[in-house]
């Protein structure tokens, strides 16, 4: 018979943490805590094989799961001398989901069931406090009405908010129990009168209704989104967590909250959370309540009056605090707890890895070293090279006026600015025509987790660091200000406002979530200076990674930023961004006007000095680094004007008519340009382009060396498909670099090397090596090539492809393994039968993605290029690249 529920509790269980995959990362943990004899409420875990079976078989559970469920609800009231649906001794159960990797906030959860009618007063007996039973009694109508039977949580607010103003008060604890009791009298109405049937009053029907709901919400949207945006297999499943209830709202001596063993903002080793007295766990992760500081120094910090649990339940912190370290020891790893203290007596609910920002887990993974518990190479992969993002962007120049607008809690660090928007749903169509924007909320929801992608940052009037707010902008890297709570946000009239000042939607306002202020207007940027811990771990990352990382940089100040990251060299200089300049495309235009190879070589000799210029300034910053040039790829017309009211201009400048220039752009329109007449094929048609460009290369490079400096220069020729195409352009560039020679005595050291993005080259590679003495893959075009998708158009269907399964991720941000990759395999092996000594890499987009790094180093690539911002963030995953194939050798 399988086994498809696992028990927990009592100091044993039957998993543990290396059963992640069946347990999820809750089950495991819950499992492994048991096993170390940790106080944790006991319980049991339904697998993630069940969430399989149930989505398998339309919604069914499998034959011999309710008689294994029967068996852990018994041995789990036996551990807790109490009952499921027993009057005298009622047992509670929450139930909570669990896949293998944490998605905070995106599935459901039940609170407080087993509780009836009956029950309720079993509960009043047992505790003799019937304003504790008439509190979670309501709350459990409440939260089992929104997440099993599908009611708004609105609906229940209005009747609470309506019972406060009717007895004056502001508060939930200010309500007795009779207020309660009403209030949950009235919510059962609500279910019966909206849905038709009455609220379940049978345990056995609360339980598989919430189980039920919790494997459906696996597929819910918010958790569909979290999937797609963090490249999680929908294939996984959740298990389901039930677990025997302990209080935090059983009055003074109770408590719940969330800690972290160490700040997961800033990597400083102290515990670190949120904690409310005589409440219960959604009270603290929900924004409902401002919840207060665990520690003494971090309300110092915050300047907050309210105690701290250190000071207000020094015992109980004192327990909390040698449980952390004992977890962080255990799993050698940041923690992230939630506890609940019923009067009392201190119960641990869950532990997993703690998020962390890209700062704090530097920070972390660098004294987790010198602490002995890791050590470097494990410290590497500790550290999510995405991540480095956050370290990599602009924060606010201090020196700089500012208007503050308001201040809340530093939740997540960095700085952004935007139009303030008050909807997710506003903020993603914003976004998505191009605005920056601010999400304003009162507090985040799940719901809101696409207007939360779509920001650049987030602002909640409530809330605290562990709120879903906090939380979840932490994990995303967006900057975020959370418990602002002197702003009053109105949805209704879309504004905002602190006192007099109002701001309306479509204002623009700079938050510094590091500070935690808010800030009326544009608050100018300063760049980021990366030291200290940053430069640890990057040093350790290049002792261990094998692939070069070079940078795409077209200015010198793309270089000089490129090569302050870290880069090693220049993987693509695109030579007609240089073009567009004000003197320059006047000339360029003029070249693409002209109707003799005369007049196109007069307007060339204009552009040389110029390039000649670029390529010197650049050489100079790269002194001893390569620089691998790309002439001219795209096609003319795209250098010519595109609207009827610019012809005139662009004719007068050019000193032609604006007839000619219309019709010289009619001549030059391409139904299809990407697959038309570009690259290499432009230099074949007019040679005096690669000319002009090869001279400006080899010149530049030899009055850089007559400086001192060393230039490796590479030419790359784009848009290759045969051979033949290759020794044209090769043939043309030799000619100028005998004639160069020959004026100046000398030549450059220099290779010519082609850009593969077509499948024909790949497949020819082979034969292309013969000639070429370097190949990069231009991934951005061979995906278009090879797939039949243009970049352009296939947003809107490649994200439909990733809702409905068919594609994990957009092959335009990973390389598709499968098909490109393969391609990009052939051609690195037949290339290097040719010439076993060339140098390969990609210079793509995907060159700052660490799933294609790890494609390029498993298929025994050079280099990879990408932009300057994204250098460490491919150092670092080259890096655990190399740690992984290693571990799968092994």
């Amino acid at each position: 018979m399988s086994k498809w529920v696992y028990k927990f509790g009592d100091g044993n269980a039957d998993g543990n943490a290396g059963l992640r995959n069946l347990l999820g990362g809750k089950g495991a943990n819950l499992a492994e805590m048991s096993n170390l004899g940790l106080p944790v409420p006991p319980g049991f875990t339904i697998t993630t094989e069940v969430c399989t079976h149930f989505y398998a078989n339309g919604h069914k559970y499998p034959d011999e799961l309710k008689a294994q469920v029967d068996e852990a609800v018994t041995l789990m009231g036996r551990q807790m001398d109490a009952k499921l649906g027993d009057p005298a001794r009622p047992l509670l159960v929450s139930v909570r989901s669990g896949a293998r990797v944490s998605m905070p906030g995106m599935m459901d959860t039940v609170l407080n069931l087993g509780l009836t009618p009956e029950t309720v007063e079993g509960v009043i007996k047992l505790t003799n406090n019937p304003r504790f039973a008439w509190d979670s009694y309501r709350r459990f109508v409440q939260m089992y009405s929104n997440v099993v039977l599908g009611m708004e949580h609105a609906d229940f607010e209005e009747i609470l908010d309506h019972a406060k103003e009717a007895k004056g008060v502001e508060l939930d604890t200010d309500l007795d129990a009779s207020d309660l009791k009403l209030i949950t009298t009235k919510f059962k109405e609500l279910v019966h009168k909206k849905l038709g049937t009455p609220f379940p009053d049978t345990v056995d029907d609360q339980l598989w209704g919430a189980v039920g709901a919790v494997f459906s919400s696996w597929m819910c949207t918010r958790a569909q989104t979290y999937r797609r945006l963090n490249k999680i297999p929908g294939d996984w499943g959740t298990a389901v967590n039930v677990q025997a209830m302990v209080f935090g709202n059983r009055g003074e001596t109770s408590a719940t909250g969330v800690a972290f063993t160490r700040d997961p903002g800033t990597g400083e080793n102290y515990l670190y959370g949120e904690y409310l007295i005589n409440a219960q766990g959604e009270d603290v992760v929900a924004g409902i309540r401002t919840p207060q500081s665990i520690t003494k120094l971090v309300r110092e910090r915050q300047g907050s009056k309210k105690p701290s649990m250190e000071e207000s339940m020094p015992e109980m912190y004192k327990q909390l605090k040698a449980i952390g370290d004992t977890l962080e020891r255990h799993f050698t790893e940041v923690q992230d707890v939630e506890f609940t203290i019923q009067e009392g007596k201190l119960w641990m609910l869950q532990c997993r890895a703690g998020k962390r920002t890209a700062k704090a887990a530097l920070k972390i993974a660098i004294d987790l070293v010198h602490e002995g518990l890791i050590d470097k190479k494990t410290a590497v992969q500790r550290v999510e090279p995405a991540s480095l993002d956050q370290l990599l962007h602009p924060t606010l120049d201090p020196k700089a006026p500012k208007q503050k607008f308001s201040t809340g809690l530093a939740a997540s660090p960095g700085a952004a600015i935007g139009e303030v928007v008050f909807t997710a749903d506003e903020a993603e169509k914003l976004a998505n025509d191009g605005h920056d924007v601010i999400l304003c909320r009162q507090e985040t929801s799940p719901e809101d987790i696409h207007g939360m992608h779509a920001a650049k940052g987030i602002l909640t009037a409530r809330g605290g660091m562990t709120s879903h707010a906090a939380v979840v902008a932490r994990g995303m890297g967006r900057p975020c200000v959370a418990g602002a709570g002197s702003i009053r946000i109105d949805y209704d009239s879309k504004t905002m406002a602190v006192g007099d000042k109002i701001l309306k939607q479509g204002d623009v306002i700079t938050i510094d979530g590091s500070a935690g202020v808010i800030y009326q207007g544009r608050v100018p940027m300063q760049q980021p200076e990366l030291t200290g811990d940053f430069n640890t771990l990057m040093a350790w990352a290049d002792d261990i990674r094998r692939l070069k990382i070079y940078a795409n940089a077209d200015t010198p100040t793309d270089a000089r930023t490129a090569r302050s990251f870290g880069a090693q060299g220049i993987g693509l200089c695109r030579t007609e961004h240089m073009f567009f300049d004000g003197d320059r495309i006047v000339a360029v235009r003029q070249m693409i006007l002209a109707e003799t190879v005369d007049e196109r070589e007069a307007a060339l000799a204009k552009l040389l000095p110029m390039q000649r210029g670029d390529f010197e300034e650049i050489f100079r910053v790269m002194d001893g680094l390569p620089v691998i040039i790309r002439l001219l790829d795209p096609p003319l017309h795209e250098f010519l004007p595109h609207k009827d009211e610019e012809y005139e201009a662009v004719a007068k400048s050019a000193g032609v008519s604006a007839q000619k220039l219309k019709q010289k752009s009619q001549l030059l329109h391409e139904v299809n340009p990407m697959l038309g007449h570009r690259g290499c094929r432009l230099g074949i048609t007019f040679p005096e382009i690669t000319a002009m460009q090869a001279r400006a290369i080899l010149e530049a490079a030899l009055n850089v060396e007559a400086e001192g400096k060393t230039v490796i220069a590479e030419i790359m020729i784009p848009v290759v498909a045969w051979k033949q195409e290759l020794d044209y352009a090769k043939d043309v560039i030799e000619k100028v670099a005998a004639q160069v020679k020959k004026e100046r005595g000398k030549l450059p050291k220099y290779k010519i090397g082609t850009m593969i993005e077509l499948p024909r080259a790949a497949l020819r590679a082979g034969d292309l090596a013969q000639t070429a003495e370097f190949f990069s893959f231009g991934t951005n075009d061979l995906t278009q090539t090879t797939c039949g998708i243009s970049r352009d158009d296939a947003g809107p269907f490649l994200t439909e492809y990733q809702i409905k399964g068919l594609l994990m991720r957009d092959p335009f941000v990973s390389i598709d393994r499968d098909g490109v990759g393969e391609l990009i395999a052939i051609a690195a092996e037949r290339g290097r039968k040719t010439r076993p000594d060339i140098d390969i890499g990609i210079c793509g987009e995907h060159g700052g993605d660490p799933n294609s790094i790890e494609l390029c180093h498993d298929v025994g690539l050079n280099y990879v290029s990408c932009s300057p911002f994204r250098v460490p963030v491919a150092r670092l995953a080259a890096a655990q690249a190399a740690l992984k194939k290693v571990d799968r050798d092994v």
